[in-house]
């Protein structure tokens, strides 16, 4: 580590040089997943790390609790890969709920039915899932698989667990679900009081599809909403850094309906207030999602280093943090796909 960076990243939390800093942690948990997202990994799945490569319950617990103690963290959202598949999730959840930090989960809700009362009485609080539509046929292309009733299965036991407020994610893609499926969806959503956050496809497929001409756009989003007489207004609390910009649903004769969320990550960036680090499942910091460098954390904990010296060597990845993606017409993608780094 250089001079420079040790002198202007010692003592703090996760700031970076352009006066950013991360509250906010992602840790994903296993690079596995049940369903084969046409968005997300191929269809014959992606080659895993082996099981000794990845962080233990008691390896997450430890970087985690550092993170909370010493580096200011806020917020820890467990990730993956489908976390769900992780058997000892519920062990893990219920080491980290004692942390002073909003603790949440994302996941597919496959296998969500039978788990979300113990994760709840572990100590988790909120959960976002992801369903990109409510069309058994679409989802089926859009998934590679027929599990779209598990899904909802989960769903209702995680709103049954009181595992709320619950987010749904939803992925539109270009001439599947970007229109009708988008509406419903919205609709389902509004009438159980769930919060809908359309989210832009990133360039982190495996397959490498990912078309910067083509994606489906924040703009393409409200203009498909608007056209089809749903009216939004800007949320009115302030973003304080969050990923999705809100806005809320009105009715015609004036009735707010809900909010929902616009995650605009390619074409309208909110790298200047991004506030997120992130751990994949073997360890290492990404300073940024689109990010092509890692810092090892979990070579050095197995080695033998102390917390100070893996807080440095955090604060440092950090500190590197660029201003923004860089993400144009001529970007070129990191080396994982969006389930090898964590969502």
């Amino acid at each position: 580590m250089s001079q420079s960076v040790v002198s202007h990243s010692a003592g703090l939390g996760l700031v970076d040089a352009h006066g950013r800093v991360a509250d906010d942690l992602r840790i994903s948990l296993t690079e596995r997943c049940n369903l084969r997202c046409t968005y997300c990994m191929p269809a014959e799945g992606l080659p895993l790390a082996p099981d000794d490569a990845l962080m233990t319950r008691e390896e997450i617990v430890r970087l985690a609790t550092l993170a909370v103690r010493d580096l200011g963290v806020r917020s820890i959202r467990l990730t993956g890969g489908e976390p769900l598949l992780r058997r000892d999730l519920v062990e893990i959840v219920a080491e980290l709920a004692p942390l002073d930090v909003d603790l949440s989960l994302t996941t597919n809700a496959v296998g969500l039915a039978s788990r979300a009362q113990a994760l709840a009485d572990a100590g988790l609080e909120r959960i976002n899932i992801s369903l990109d539509t409510l069309n058994p046929t679409h989802a089926q292309l859009l998934s590679r698989r027929s599990l779209l009733p598990r899904v909802l299965e989960g769903i209702d036991a995680a709103e049954a667990a009181g595992l709320t407020p619950i987010k749904i994610n939803a992925v539109l893609m270009p001439g599947i679900n970007d229109g009708d499926d988008a509406v419903e969806l919205l609709e389902w959503c509004l009438g159980r009081d769930f919060e809908l956050r359309f989210i832009e496809q990133m360039p982190l497929d495996a397959d490498r599809t990912w078309d910067h001409s083509t994606f489906v756009t924040a703009a393409k989003v409200r203009e498909l909403l608007e056209d089809r007489g749903v009216e939004l207004r800007p949320h009115p609390a302030p973003r304080d850094g969050a990923p999705a910009e809100r806005f809320d649903v009105f009715a015609t004769d004036g009735t707010r309906r809900g909010t929902i969320g616009i995650i605009a990550s390619i074409s309208e960036p909110f790298c200047a207030d991004c506030r997120r680090t992130r751990l994949t499942a073997e360890g290492t910091v990404r300073h940024c999602l689109f990010a092509r460098t890692e810092t090892d954390l979990l070579g050095p904990l197995r080695d033998g280093a102390d917390d100070a010296q893996i807080a440095e060597l955090w604060r440092a990845a950090m500190w590197g943090k660029p201003a923004a993606h860089g993400i144009d017409a001529s970007f070129v993608a990191p080396e994982r796909s969006m389930s090898q780094i964590g969502g």
